[in-house]
């Protein structure tokens, strides 16, 4: 029970209730009267010890350090009757008042530890977050836990960082401790708002103000930007702030007389489309950059950005419209159309095995998963428990989230990525539910780990270790560049390769419009070989280029020995690349019910089935049971037909 300040600092009261503590400690003789010697010496020297408190904190350490009065102290803050500031806090060693807390609010403290339990983390972890902060959190607010609230949270956090006697090893510690609390006072229920990922984010009216700009433009600016946010995805309005703030700068650098955007013209316009191809990184990319100019697609989406801006100021009638349209649909650099980057075969196999080793759980089970489903590292994050549905005879689906484009959809999956998905559900263990980032419902996130939603830089980071240990080395020697998206590309290759329509693979990649999913037909795909190797043919028996060696009517011997899809009609041979896949056409008259058949032609039938008992077993010998089946199938319509014509 915490107990209220008393208006008057009584120091026999104090002296009294402390003795009767120190009874109850267990401590010898010799012992105990030291610590009443210490007290009343030290009652006597400072009657009203809160006047005490007010001293500079290296004097109090000092005094503390001859007299031996820190227990009398740490008793009084654990009774809530002094306050711990935390100048003094940063220079004393808090040995006892962690207990001396707890002792205070013991069901409290029992309450975070299991949350922090719960969690996952480790024991030794919970007991530093609770000893060493939300003790000393206590000691300089008061109160019990029960009551602490996101504010409170937030102002030690802000006077802590505006303390300058805590070192920057100090700093970085509590930094890390404040954050644990966080999590451990969310998962307790105390407190109902989840730890922000990232707390140092700054507002967009802080974002605008970092950037030297007119008054009314900034103005202009901000505002643009806070309707915008009512209808766009919070990282979408970030790439509208980043597109919007160099154009502020350049009117800012290279037009201060420019006051609003209603006295903009053409001539601006132009001068920053000038300036924007060749303008460097902002902002955290600056340094990693190091003087690199922007990308195409960043130059591109700034001009897209800053058209829509004008546009939309005009439509919506703002008095700080320009009094004509500025930008032009040729203002906007084309992009190039680059194929997607699938990993060749052997490469995705070195990596894949290397990713199976991997100790990383969250990496290695989360790689897997965006190669066996061909999803993007967002909707990875963005799964829910329940997501993997078991339909039965249709076998295992995952439902994949509303992402990139807004849409939801269902991929099949393999053994191998379920019991993936399946190791990691059993280790998950339980959590409270977290707001989602887009709509702000409860939701059960799959990949959480101690409360906490799980990024994408432990997947990079894992995939980038998987790649060392396969050894593959890229230009230069130095290790080959994989990214976490060409797992999707792989995936998608693969199965177009295979032979899907393109109509399936748009629905299983979730793409709203067939262009996107058209660029995966031109990544090897057998058809295109298939129509290439058809043309070929043909250019070779018109201009008889032949190769050496193979004359353009082949003998039926080499036929039947070569390593095609062979298929034996009665005019002739087919010979199909084993890449393109069975002819679904191959004997489609002999073995249809309407084929009629006649005396003068048993001898070729006769020869035909000869042929197709031979291919029957050069299949099997193969290893291609489909392809033995279909050429028995085959000879036992032959054989139907020559028993007709003897009848």
């Amino acid at each position: 029970m915490t107990t209220a300040w008393p208006t008057v600092f009584d120091p026999d009261t104090v002296l009294a209730d402390y003795l009767d503590h120190v009874a109850t400690l267990g401590l010898g003789g010799r012992a105990v009267r030291g610590r009443t010697r210490i007290a009343t010496a030290f009652l006597a020297a400072h009657p009203d010890l809160r006047e005490w408190m007010a001293r500079p904190a290296s004097d109090r350490l000092t005094e503390l350090r001859s007299t031996g009065a820190w227990p009398l102290l740490c008793h009084l803050i654990g009774r809530d009757e002094l306050r711990l500031d935390l100048e003094f806090a940063a220079v004393k060693n808090l040995t006892g008042l962690g207990s001396a807390i707890e002792a205070r609010d013991p069901d409290g403290f029992a309450a975070a530890r299991t949350a922090g339990l719960a969690l996952g983390a480790a024991p030794s972890w919970v007991e530093t977050v609770l000893g060493e902060c939300l003790a000393v959190l206590l000691a300089w607010h008061g109160g019990l836990v029960s009551g602490i609230t996101n504010d409170t949270v937030d102002d030690f956090d802000a006077v802590l960082a505006a303390t300058q006697a805590i070192p920057p090893s100090s700093r970085r510690a509590y930094r890390n401790r404040i954050a644990g609390l966080r999590q451990v006072l969310f998962e307790a229920r105390i407190v109902d708002i989840p730890p922000r990922r990232r707390v140092w984010a700054r507002s967009y009216a802080q974002r605008f103000a970092d950037v030297p700009m007119a008054d009314a433009i900034r103005e202009t600016l901000l505002r643009y930007v806070t309707v915008r946010a009512a209808v766009l995805r919070p990282k979408s309005v970030e790439s509208l702030i980043n597109d919007l703030l160099p154009f502020a700068d350049y009117l800012t650098t290279h037009h201060r007389d420019l006051t609003c955007l209603r006295e903009l013209d053409r001539s601006h316009i132009e001068g920053f489309l000038v300036w924007n191809r060749t303008r460097t990184w902002r902002g955290q990319r600056a340094a990693a950059g190091a003087g690199r100019t922007i990308s195409r697609a960043v130059i591109q989406s700034t001009v897209l950005s800053l058209r829509n801006l004008l546009d939309d100021l005009t439509e919506w009638g703002w008095e700080q419209a320009p009094p004509r349209r500025l930008v032009f649909a040729a203002d906007v650099p084309k992009l190039d159309q680059p194929l997607p980057r699938a990993l060749a075969p052997d490469v995705d196999g070195a990596v894949m095995n290397a990713v199976a080793g991997l100790e990383d759980s969250f990496s290695r089970i989360g790689l897997t998963a965006l190669r066996g489903a061909g999803l993007r590292v967002g909707e990875l994050l963005d799964l829910e428990l329940g997501s993997v549905v078991d339909y039965g005879p249709a076998g295992t689906w995952l439902k994949v989230p509303l992402g990139k484009l807004a849409t939801e959809r269902m991929v099949p999956l393999s053994a191998a990525t379920v019991a993936a998905l399946d190791e990691w559900t059993t280790q998950r263990g339980v959590c409270r539910p977290l707001p989602h980032p887009r709509t702000g419902a409860l939701t059960d996130f799959l990949f959480v780990a101690h409360g906490r939603r799980l990024g994408q830089t432990r997947l990079r980071n894992g995939l980038l270790a998987a790649v060392e240990r396969s050894g593959l080395r890229g230009t230069g020697g130095g290790p080959l560049i994989v990214t976490p998206h060409q797992l999707r590309h792989t995936w998608a290759t693969e199965l177009a390769n295979a032979g899907m329509s393109l109509q399936a693979l748009m629905a299983l990649l979730g793409h709203v419009t067939p262009q996107m999913t058209l660029r995966y037909a031109t990544l090897a795909s057998p058809t295109l070989r298939d129509a290439y190797d058809q043309a070929m043919g043909k250019m070779r028996r018109r201009f008889t280029l032949t190769p050496v060696g193979k004359p353009i009517v082949p003998d039926t011997v080499s036929w039947l020995g070569s390593e095609m899809l062979k298929t034996r009609v009665a005019h002739g041979y087919c010979s199909r690349h084993e890449a393109a896949g069975a002819c679904p056409y191959a004997n489609i008259c002999e073995t249809c019910d309407n084929f009629v058949t006649g005396p003068e032609f048993r001898g070729a039938l006769e020869a035909q089935r000869t042929d197709v008992q031979a291919l029957e077993a050069d299949a099997r010998d193969r290893g291609w049971p489909d392809e033995a089946a279909r050429h028995h199938r085959v000879a036992d319509a032959l054989t139907d037909h020559l028993h007709r014509l003897d009848r």
